[in-house]
């Protein structure tokens, strides 16, 4: 019977116990208890949930967190559709803000059928792979790899090779996360604004007819789109022409006497038009291996 009696009270030692600690528990929960505002859900289904970073903020519930803290603009979100920030903005009483999209672009156009390869590459799969061995295969040393890593990062499926063994970036689907920026081992990838209409497609920077012997539509730091575009918007830095001013201001023209179609027009986001002198690329078949072509 004592032993009963030492059990019981324990029992009931414990049932005190445990009941004040729960007592503590709620009554800790209704002091420290954080009241969500009731937009936050609303907003987090306008926003894409593509948590893609493109925005500067890690995840789409953070980027919601921080527009309530009055931190960012809806129009940060380079993804969302106009509508949806529109209607966030309304959620929030603030404007929306100034929304300048971004898209991921390649300053190379030397597919195989204009760049030569001074190798046949046969080792781990992928750019910084083929980088680490003598530079890689292709004559060019600034030219893109062709093996697909940024492909392979791309979380959104908005980079596909070409059958010029070029990225394709698809500008409906590319939410300037910056994955393919920091996969590129040649630093050929950047984040642009998608309004900006005119771009140097190219990174090499050897003299010009080093430049033109390894790649068809290299640039050649000639200096004539520096003279046909707006002043100060086109300046030429260690042998590559380079957008220094307001793209925004460009036109056509500063393309118009590139010999070799470095410099583009983008009449669309995807289709890059070269100028009169450069004239179209007809070869489609890729290059021969010329090792005597080695920079």
């Amino acid at each position: 019977m004592e032993i009963l009696s030492h059990i019981s009270t324990a029992a009931m030692a414990m049932a005190v116990l445990c009941g004040a600690l729960a007592a503590l528990l709620a009554l800790a929960y209704r002091w420290l208890q954080v009241e969500e505002d009731p937009r936050l859900e609303a907003i987090c289904e306008l926003l894409p949930q593509a948590n893609c970073g493109g925005c500067g903020v890690p995840g789409c519930q953070q980027f919601a967190h921080a527009l309530l803290a009055g931190q960012i603009a809806p129009a940060a979100c380079n993804t969302a559709p106009p509508d949806a920030l529109a209607r966030i903005a309304a959620l929030l009483g603030t404007p929306v803000g100034t929304r300048v999209r971004r898209v991921a672009r390649l300053a190379c156009a030397g597919g195989q059928h204009v760049a030569r390869q001074r190798a046949h590459y046969q080792g781990l799969p992928g750019c910084r792979a083929a980088q680490m061995v003598s530079g890689g295969a292709k004559a060019c040393s600034w030219g893109c790899l062709g093996l697909g890593d940024c492909t392979l990062r791309c979380r959104f499926d908005a980079i596909h090779l070409d059958t010029h063994g070029l990225p394709v970036i698809d500008p409906d689907r590319c939410t300037a996360c910056g994955d393919c920026v920091d996969a590129c081992p040649r630093a050929l990838i950047s984040l642009e604004p998608l309004e900006n209409r005119l771009w140097v497609a190219c990174r090499n920077r050897q003299s010009g007819p080093d430049a033109r012997d390894v790649c068809a539509v290299a640039c050649t730091a000639c200096g004539r789109c520096v003279a046909d575009a707006a002043p100060g918007l086109i300046r030429l830095e260690d042998g590559l022409a380079v957008i220094a001013g307001d793209a925004r201001q460009a036109s056509r023209q500063a393309t118009a006497r590139c010999p070799t179609g470095a410099i583009v027009w983008l009449s669309t986001p995807t289709t890059a038009e070269r100028g009169p002198a450069a004239g179209p690329v007809r070869r489609r078949e890729a290059l021969p291996v010329s090792p005597a072509h080695t920079p």
